[in-house]
């Protein structure tokens, strides 16, 4: 196979000291992110979910293969079956399916099997992955795709931040419900459902704290 036409790479390019002052400012305000389960069903612009959905698509991915699919659902009766589905899941998970020890590091987040938000949120993205394209009738193999399409969620969370909307990461397991109500084909497997939109008035979160550097970071120098 023929290699990739090159072109001629443009860097953005800081001094010491930008360098340091942008880091420190995405920092501070990447740490003002938090998970929201209480929407405002303000609608979302659609050229503001176009812009974020294109930032999560220049995330890297194994072989440039970009093993994604985003669905965007806005469709009342649609976020209405997604929610009765999931919550069928999510109620044998908390009855029967999670640890104990699972639900005891849950119960200080207050969470349980019912998901209003599915509904109240004016938008959910439902995230696909493709372990395999469909050229015609032949399979194509993807490379690294858990990773690949980790690294597009973790853009797009970030996107969503930068834009002045909220999310969570919902996983109802299994998601097969996704599959079948969104018709996606065969070669795309459910992988995250994030509702996004604004946040409702005068919500409480959880007073959690991150890892100190201490905790995670290691040098070797």
């Amino acid at each position: 196979m023929a290699a990739y036409k090159t072109i001629k790479y443009e860097p953005v390019s800081f001094s010491d000291q930008e360098m340091v002052e942008r880091s420190a400012d995405f920092y501070h305000f990447m740490n003002l992110r938090r998970t929201v389960r209480e929407f405002s069903n303000k609608p979302i612009p659609e050229s503001v979910l176009q812009n974020i959905l294109l930032t999560a698509n220049t995330a890297p991915s194994g072989a440039n293969k970009q093993p994604w699919i985003f669905c965007v659902v806005t469709n009342p009766e649609t976020k209405q079956k997604i929610r009765q589905a999931a919550e069928q899941e999510e109620f044998e998970n908390y009855h029967n399916r999670m640890s104990e020890e699972w639900l005891e590091d849950l119960a200080p987040l207050g969470t349980d099997w019912h998901k209003e938000f599915l509904e109240r949120a004016p938008c959910l993205i439902v995230v696909f992955k493709k372990s395999y394209d469909l050229v015609g009738s032949k399979k194509k193999k993807n490379y690294y795709v858990q990773e690949s399409v980790g690294l597009a969620c973790g853009f797009l969370l970030a996107a969503i931040h930068h834009a002045g909307l909220v999310s969570l990461t919902h996983t109802p397991s299994p998601m097969n419900f996704l599959q079948q109500i969104l018709n996606r084909p065969e070669n795309e497997k459910p992988f995250l459902l994030i509702p996004i939109g604004y946040p409702a008035i005068e919500i409480q979160v959880p007073d959690i704290s991150r890892k100190k550097p201490e905790e995670f970071l290691i040098y070797y120098k």
